[in-house]
């Protein structure tokens, strides 16, 4: 039986905050099911001049702005920390008041993106910014704090803190994103439009969970083919067409790494809908930078029943969810 995504980064959690003796950590969120579950308990500001705190736990999910304070009670080597905004914004972060001792393999790193089962999301190939320009890392940084602005609407923060009574404050804020592009999303349902204006780039819209994805508009800049492909043995149409969109299924959260389920590169304004019973489901546009292009999609979670039993399509490799 395979285990979802959403859950292994709630096992991941657990795991490591076993190893930590984070009991608390634990009881507090065991009746939790899954990332959607921990970012439905995040709490909503009451008011503008409202700024929320509260302590920064080893393992950590935050979906909400705020001041997240860390001090260490004895040695935690292995802490990390998930954040996620809203579609349509991105994650500002700032460290401040840190008392760590670098010298003696202390360190703060935060990561523009997440990192999960040695994956990363965005993929190499999506994200703007190399490997390396995607960490923060607070050591090596020449001014007395780091600050750092994620490209999408999830980032982490990775630590290791030697020395009881040590620690530093998080503050995260969330900022408004016109063009959102390479997204988290928060729900198992919903709506979303993707606008791609003149910018040769790739954008994925990722749902840990299985859904059914219908596509309700889509404009791009190029037709070369009238059908959709559940089964593409090659890129010869869309792919050399330059501006297209494909869905993607797969067990992990590097879309580099999962599998094609169809693809499109024509417009439309009708509906094309396909299930995918995989613990990521992704859409994702691909833009040369000559056209604006536009892709509008409903996902609605797929009943235990719609679960694929056996591969569909005869696409090989193809995941199922049982």
């Amino acid at each position: 039986m395979s285990v979802s995504l959403r859950t292994q980064l709630f096992l991941f959690l657990i795991s490591v905050s076993l190893r930590m003796g984070l009991a608390r950590y634990i009881e507090d969120n065991e009746a939790s099911d899954g990332l959607y579950s921990l970012l439905s308990l995040a709490q909503k500001r009451e008011s503008e001049d409202f700024i929320f705190r509260r302590p920064l736990r080893c393992l950590d999910m935050l979906a909400t702005d705020g001041l997240f304070t860390f001090v260490a009670s004895k040695p935690q080597l292995a802490c990390a920390a998930f954040i996620i905004a809203e579609p349509s914004e991105v994650i500002s972060l700032e460290l401040s008041d840190v008392s760590i001792d670098c010298s003696a393999g202390d360190f703060i790193k935060i990561f523009d993106g997440w990192v999960l089962k040695g994956e990363k999301f965005p993929s190499n190939q999506d994200h703007p910014l190399p490997l390396y320009e995607r960490y923060t890392d607070y050591c090596s940084s020449t001014a007395p704090g780091a600050t750092s602005r994620s490209s999408q609407n999830v980032a982490m923060i990775f630590f290791r803190i030697h020395s009881p009574a040590s620690g530093f404050t998080l503050a995260v804020k969330k900022l408004y994103n016109p063009f959102p592009c390479n997204i988290m999303s928060q729900s198992p349902e919903g709506s979303f439009t993707m606008v791609m204006p003149h910018q040769r780039k790739n954008c994925s819209f990722s749902i840990i969970y299985p859904v059914e994805i219908r596509l309700t508009e889509l404009s791009l800049g190029q037709a070369k083919s009238n059908e959709l492909s559940p089964q593409r043995l090659a890129w010869s149409g869309c792919s050399g067409s330059g501006d297209y969109v494909e869905l993607l299924g797969g067990n992990g959260v590097d879309t580099s790494k999962m599998f094609p389920v169809a693809d499109l590169c024509f417009s439309l304004s009708g509906l094309a809908q396909m299930k995918i019973g995989c613990d990521n489901s992704v859409v994702r546009l691909v833009s040369s930078g000559n056209y604006i292009n536009r892709v509008s999609f409903q996902y609605r979670l797929l009943e235990h029943n719609e679960l694929p039993k056996a591969r569909e399509n005869s696409l090989e490799n193809f995941c199922t969810v049982e």
